[in-house]
């Protein structure tokens, strides 16, 4: 009798372990799907980052005018939503990150269109180099969003 309930744990934990084992390659990672950033002046910002960062706007399913969606990854997007009161101060911790083939080239568009930049402890018209050797630099968007632009990984 105990050799069989043996044999029958043995068997179940086989079954389980096998189960479970097909179960984990065939789960899917969790993905990020968009962010959603709500904003007071939806022209504005869907302008800035069309001309500056550089990403063009995507079909969004709303047409209701309170809405741009920007393609930022495979299945991802960024939102901006229209609505918010008023343009609030943001810390450059909480930030947008976009990669980029060419720091350098990318500053040079920002000093065209005479936007302020900075390095990450914040010296004017500097780009930090991280220990990586990834470059990146940080400005601010039309309504006080903090936006790093590297080279990561290109």
């Amino acid at each position: 009798m105990i050799k069989t309930l043996l044999r029958h744990l043995l068997i179940l934990g086989i079954f389980t372990t096998t189960t479970y084992n097909a179960n984990a390659q065939t789960k899917k990672p969790v993905m990020l799907n968009h962010i959603a950033v709500y904003v007071k002046d939806l022209q504005a910002m869907t302008e800035f980052y069309r001309t500056i960062v550089g990403i063009d706007t995507m079909p969004e399913p709303f047409h209701d005018g309170r809405h741009s969606w920007f393609p930022i990854a495979e299945h991802s997007q960024l939102h901006f939503i229209k609505g918010a009161k008023d343009i609030t101060p943001h810390d450059k911790n909480a930030h947008l990150c976009f990669t980029v083939s060419s720091v350098d080239e990318f500053v040079k568009r920002l000093i065209a269109a005479k936007i302020h930049y900075e390095d990450w402890p914040g010296k004017a018209n500097s780009i930090t180099t991280r220990v990586d050797g990834v470059k990146q630099v940080y400005f601010q968007d039309p309504e006080n969003y903090w936006v790093e632009i590297n080279d990561d990984k290109y």
